[in-house]
């Protein structure tokens, strides 16, 4: 298969077990891709500034439990 339309005219035909294994698989790709974003953007410093807010809220005080 060498397009979208291809692609999704396949899945319609899958039962819902394989759609649904499909779509576990997609969505593994989708957080391994994250999660490699996230350790390069680490590593590079782009959080620097966000985390170091996050720790001055915290040493402030100013959590809150979510709801």
């Amino acid at each position: 298969m060498s397009t979208v339309a291809e692609i999704k005219a396949a899945i319609s035909r899958l039962s819902l077990e394989e759609r649904a294994e499909v779509a576990r698989c997609l969505h593994e790709w989708e957080e391994d891709a994250w999660d490699r974003q996230m350790q390069r953007d680490l590593a590079a410093g782009r959080l620097d500034r966000l985390l170091a807010k996050v720790d001055a809220d915290i040493e402030a005080g100013k959590l809150r439990d979510l709801p």
